[in-house]
């Protein structure tokens, strides 16, 4: 269910280390189901510099507002505009259409202070 490609955080979010210093972020399929119906996204601007675990961004859904935190620290590179046009992307595809931004300029040393996809998935028995 949760890709094994990918690290992930406790606040639900995801990292894809595409290089060595550039990474890709989004939701997990668990924090979309818990957010419902996504309506809005807010993202960070192009050069933004995140800290790891810092807000990201916002996720609005019809239940509720939800923080983004970053899962790793780097320079933001990339917004997905279509998320930004489309927020039900997050709900239909979290580990491909509906990813969130890029990152550069990423420490992979920070990826230690992440979950696998078997430790995430063990990490959210704790939610049943």
């Amino acid at each position: 269910m949760y890709p094994t490609d990918r690290q992930y955080s406790k606040e639900h979010e995801w990292v894809l280390l595409e290089t060595d210093d550039r990474a890709m972020v989004g939701v997990t399929q668990y924090a979309q189901e818990q957010l419902g119906d996504v309506v809005f996204v807010d993202l960070p601007e192009i050069g933004s510099i995140v800290s790891q675990f810092d807000k990201l961004g916002e996720v609005e859904s019809v239940k509720a507002v939800s923080d983004v935190y970053s899962p790793i620290g780097g320079e933001v590179l990339e917004v997905n505009e279509a998320v930004i046009d489309h927020p039900e992307l997050i709900n239909v595809d979290p580990y491909d259409k509906g990813w969130l931004i890029r990152m550069g300029s990423v420490n992979p040393i920070e990826l230690s202070e992440l979950m696998s996809s078997a430790e995430y998935e063990k990490f959210l028995t704790q939610f049943e």
